[in-house]
């Protein structure tokens, strides 16, 4: 394990990297020099960005290759023991970056397949860039061409200050943004940069060609006797979720130190605080969110987890001002925007967790998107009537249902955008692009043929991909703290879809399986509690600490001058009138979030 102490010794610089590949090496080098990183006489194209929260590190090497990466490994043992099986033993105190090369290069995909951990990776072979993101993607990488060179980066903002690319705003991803609250696949909101997908190897040729490999995807893997309704009970399907839930916690808790649990009192944080107090040897601090007394929320519950797990708990007061006077920090730490109000309060939580000397924070991030959470309801009982719905014949009709479920800006894209806006959207691929893959699967092994399990799908590699690892990842890499998300372990993910989804949502009980697996580690009222979600008070923020800050923003000269939105709607909705939701206000959130990261990467 990879933690403080290691980096109270100085083996961990806190950085991103870069790497560039054309066909002259020169030429490689040159660009890297242009966004101003350092690179070596007759070296490859590969470079630390010290300037930025990450944890890359290199270049280093191993067989004749050359690689940076950010690599944090949670089961080096493992693969240590396959490199030996396959002749090539690792050096005992090889760093996690190198081991990760040398079981690429060894292994292959297989080897990458076999590492447990968030990396992204890049490695110079011959005339190629190989790029490599781990299977859920907890790290973040981007790539993009021009000039006849690749430039790839965990570092959005340094795409961002190379000359030859001279990007601008992609109007695609804006609509993206506007209806998914993140951006859901490859798009950047820099034009010609894109992200490398999860769960995938890229390969870059210097003549400019593309080959991508996909190493690792979930599949839908039911027993026959499971597809018929028979098979194994429901419990012994819990059993094997809590071997492995137990194994994914203690895989991902620190060596010889103390951690922190982020602890909401949901099911999902409950269970990883109590596995953690259950499996760790050092103490365990557990951090929960107030947004103030008169407000509902969760204390009871987290408070009660806290008590029978016997953590070390803290309660954050977050104030409507704190966020007003913090939300352009958060919106800069972001590669790309994310429209979640709990940004900043996620940021100083973190805080909290490094003013506190730890290194390592949990969470219960994954358990919704993975096991079946209370959003999966409405589309299954509109599928159960879509044909009578007006529309519900439509080839897309599914895809538009479940886009319309977000609750954003979709519907109100009409209104909301500028009318040059919408022309210049008329021939842009729609955003149902980004689901259909997952709501209508093409023929395939392994594929997932129950709507529960498509829908699991869908949400594990749009919104847990592209939303909440990502913004964990920034937000408590800017701390110098690792967030790490047992629920999202691959082989729990696995276990997810290999379970009858008459185990995940049995009933109108959601994700049953997942809270009988840790019945006898929480109280009842925990694990039987109905989902209530953080209720963040945006309504209220906008209407006091906010409503200065989002008037000056979006309804100013700049905002103006860059055309996205139509004025009217914009006070339409500061006034409280239209489509707002009746208690997050989320939809003027998302302008204004929009509006300061463009701020923030100074795109006009």
């Amino acid at each position: 394990m990879r933690g403080r102490t290691e980096r109270r010794a100085g083996e961990v610089t806190m950085a991103r990297f870069c790497a560039c590949l054309a066909a002259e090496p020169g030429r490689a080098r040159d660009q890297l020099a242009s966004m101003g990183l350092p690179v070596r006489d007759g070296a490859p194209a590969l470079a630390l960005i010290e300037d930025e929260p990450g944890y890359a590190t290199g270049p280093f090497g191993a067989y004749g290759r050359t690689a940076v990466g950010e690599v944090p490994l949670h089961n080096r043992p493992v693969l240590f023991a396959a490199l030996a099986a396959a002749g090539s033993p690792a050096p005992p105190d090889c760093p996690d970056g190198e081991l990760l090369l040398r079981c690429w290069v060894r292994l292959g995909t297989a080897g990458i397949l076999a590492a447990e951990g968030m990396f992204a990776l890049a490695v110079r072979e011959d005339d190629h860039l190989v790029l490599i993101r781990d299977q859920m993607g907890a790290r973040t990488l981007f790539y993009a061409r021009a000039g006849d060179c690749w430039a790839a980066s965990t570092s959005l903002r340094a795409l961002r200050r190379w000359p030859a690319l001279g990007t601008g705003l992609d109007l695609a991803a804006v609509r993206s943004f506007l209806t998914f609250a993140y951006l859901p696949g490859e798009e950047t909101l820099l034009r010609g940069v894109r992200e490398v997908l999860p769960g995938r190897c890229l390969r870059l040729a210097a003549d400019g060609s593309v080959k991508e490999e996909h190493y690792w995807e979930p599949a839908e893997r039911l027993a026959a006797d499971a597809r018929d309704g028979e098979g194994r009970s429901g419990e012994s399907y819990a059993l094997r979720l809590r071997e492995l839930l137990e194994e994914a916690t203690a895989m991902r808790l620190p060596g010889a130190e103390a951690v922190g649990v982020l602890l909401s009192g949901g099911v999902d944080s409950s269970l990883v605080t109590a596995l953690a107090a259950k499996l760790h040897s050092h103490p365990v601090h557990t951090y929960s969110i107030s947004f103030g007394a008169e407000l509902p929320n969760e204390l009871g519950y987290s408070g009660l987890v806290a008590a029978h797990c016997g953590t070390r708990h803290r309660v954050l007061s977050v104030s409507g001002d704190a966020v007003a006077a913090r939300l352009a920090e958060v919106a800069a730490l972001l590669d790309s925007p994310v429209g979640d109000p709990l940004t900043v309060p996620n940021l100083m939580l973190a805080e909290a967790v490094a003013g506190d000397g730890l290194g390592v924070v949990l969470n219960g991030e994954g358990g919704d998107p993975v096991f079946g959470g209370p959003k999966n309801l409405p589309m299954l009982v509109n599928e159960m009537h879509r044909r009578q719905l007006p529309g519900g014949e439509a080839e897309d009709a599914r895809e538009t249902a479940y886009l319309r479920s977000y609750r954003k800006c979709f519907t109100d894209l009409p209104d909301l955008l500028t009318p040059g806006v919408l022309d210049a959207l008329a021939t842009a691929p729609a955003p149902q692009r980004f689901v259909t893959p997952y709501l209508r699967p093409a023929p395939r092994d392994g594929r997932m043929d129950h709507l529960l399990n498509q829908l699991l799908h869908c949400n594990l590699r749009t919104k847990g991909a592209h939303h909440i690892l990502t913004k964990v990842e920034r937000l408590t890499s800017s701390q110098s703290v690792q967030g790490r998300s047992p629920l999202f372990d691959r082989r729990v993910v696995d276990h997810a879809f290999a379970t009858p989804p008459r185990w995940k949502l049995n009933g109108a009980v959601e994700k049953w399986v997942l809270k009988e697996a840790v019945r006898d580690l929480l109280p009842d009222t925990v694990v039987d509690r109905p989902k209530s979600g953080m209720r963040v008070p945006v309504q209220q923020w906008l209407g006091g600490p906010l409503r200065e800050l989002a008037g000056d923003l979006l309804l100013g000269r700049e905002a103006r001058a860059r055309g996205l939105f139509r004025q009217d709607t914009v006070r339409a909705w500061m006034r409280g009138e239209g489509a707002l939701l009746p208690r997050q206000g989320g939809k003027l959130w998302l302008v204004l979030t929009l509006e300061l990261w463009l701020r923030a990467y100074d795109i006009s």
